[in-house]
């Protein structure tokens, strides 16, 4: 195993990293830059994250460190791991270390320290994560990673059935750098991505949810639905009942999986590449459902009755499981749920929806509407080119959406220009289940454009509904 150097990265390390480098090696001890920092400062892309390993034995690191004035942390010390804090800035800080067999798939049952920051780099997930960097001493790039960088590829380093044994996390990993980075996945990586993909069965949830997010956070979700399929199906069971499933419908062109990939990248298109993460999700989860409501008419169409209630359910519990937090969940299930709710290119549509989604996720119906709307557009183009001119129509509900923002659209009752005690003294009635009732007809009657919402206009209405119940 030769050794490549070099010397030129974008960025030079930050001083608080520096500070480290320098205390661990004037007291004789050897230290490298390594991890994200290095990656991301050959792309020429900030990182601020920056990790030290080095031939000191924790103990000794965290004396030394300790004895500089920099406060010491004890993070990870059954892996040789401390956390040096200089400026305010974490630094984690590792012994050269290989580890020991992985029986759970995730974590090493043992590690043992090494004299040799090269043994270290060898037992790293890909090449493009196994340099090391030293202001002085240039680069150390045992594996290639250079030049992987420069191709645009993700590499695992050594065997990748290995590596992927050892911690099957690592296969989500890789299809996760691939999408935030634009990268390929070389080819016998790839092999073993697909051979070992069932291996994430033995990992935890939380930690699945967490390289899913990163994925979808990339906007590259199309991308791996499409090139991995394997990987995010062992990730997410659900979604391979969604591979291969024909829609027999005159709608669609794509199978649901195919479908689905083409909304996602819709997505990104239509938001400029800046869908919020609920989006993404409901992007990615909105056609879940279908495979379980499939029913075949006379004809041999396919259809898909109550596909989107289904998939708001499914959507819901992987969420759940994947520990995505509640707040992301109800937006992205609400999108999910409502994805093929028609709506019309009509004032009192629009607050009707309004109205729905605020029930759904309070004082976030205008922003989750627009989402509607983007989600809505992305499936549209993405079936049959005659449902194109669907997207079409909802540059006007878009438009008559936004209206309605300007105006301080009423979807609560509380928007109201009158409330309890209005109802009250206006009837002469006391306080009860009748005072809300009351507020809830004016309130749909002004969604419903029956009534201005001002005080003078919901008087009048209160009196003539009162009227008319008497």
């Amino acid at each position: 195993m030769s050794a490549r150097f070099a010397t030129h990265v974008a960025y030079e390390p930050p001083a608080y990293a520096l500070r480290v480098l320098e205390v661990l090696e004037r007291a004789g001890h050897e230290a490298w830059i390594v991890g994200g920092w290095v990656r991301d400062a050959l792309r020429g892309a900030p990182c601020h994250d920056v990790d030290v390993t080095t031939s000191a034995l924790w103990q000794d690191g965290a004396r030394i460190l300790r004895e500089a004035g920099i406060v010491v942390h004890e993070t990870g010390t059954a892996h040789g791991t401390i956390t040096a804090v200089v400026d305010g800035r974490p630094v984690e800080v590792t012994t050269y270390r290989v580890e020991g067999t992985y029986s759970d798939h995730r974590h090493p049952d043992e590690v043992h320290f090494v004299r040799s920051v090269q043994e270290d780099l060898a037992r790293r997930d890909f090449t493009i994560n196994a340099m090391a960097y030293h202001p002085k001493r240039g680069l150390l790039d045992p594996f290639g990673g250079c030049e992987d960088l420069a191709a645009g590829v993700v590499r695992a380093v050594g065997d990748p059935r290995k590596r992927f044994a050892e911690d099957a996390l690592r296969v989500l990993r890789a299809v996760r750098f691939a999408c935030r980075m634009g990268f390929s996945i070389e080819a016998d990586t790839h092999k073993a991505l697909v051979e070992m993909a069932p291996l994430l069965g033995d990992i935890a949830q939380e930690r699945i949810g967490q390289e899913v997010s990163g994925i979808l956070e990339s906007g590259r979700m199309g991308w791996a639905l499409m090139h991995e399929p394997e990987v995010i199906g062992a990730a997410i069971p659900e979604v391979t009942d969604m591979q291969g499933f024909d829609q027999l419908s005159s709608w669609h062109v794509f199978d649901v999986m195919e479908h689905t990939a083409h909304v996602c990248n819709a997505v990104e298109a239509f938001t400029a590449g800046v869908a919020s993460l609920r989006l993404r999700w409901a992007a990615f989860l909105h056609d879940i459902g279908k495979p379980a409501t499939l029913s075949i008419d006379e004809n041999g169409r396919g259809h898909f009755y109550g596909h989107p209630i289904l998939g708001a359910i499914m959507a819901e519990r992987i969420m759940k499981r994947l520990a995505i937090p509640g707040e992301l969940t109800r937006g992205a299930v609400a999108l999910v749920r409502y994805h093929d709710h028609i709506i019309r290119p009509t004032e009192r549509s629009m607050r009707r929806v309004l109205a729905i989604l605020d029930e759904e996720c309070t004082g976030e119906a205008m922003t989750l509407a627009h989402e509607l709307m983007d989600l809505k557009r992305a499936d549209a183009v993405s079936k049959q080119i005659k449902c194109a001119w669907y997207a079409v129509e909802l540059d006007e509900m878009d438009r008559i959406l936004r209206s309605e923002g300007s105006k301080g659209a009423t979807v609560r009752v509380k928007d109201l220009a009158i409330g309890g005690r209005d109802v009250i003294e206006e009837l002469g009635i006391d306080p009860g289940p009748m005072v809300g009732m009351a507020l809830s007809q004016l309130l749909q009657a002004v969604i419903d454009g029956e009534v201005e919402n001002t005080r003078e206009a919901l008087i009048t209405e209160l009196w003539r509904t009162a009227q008319q119940t008497e």
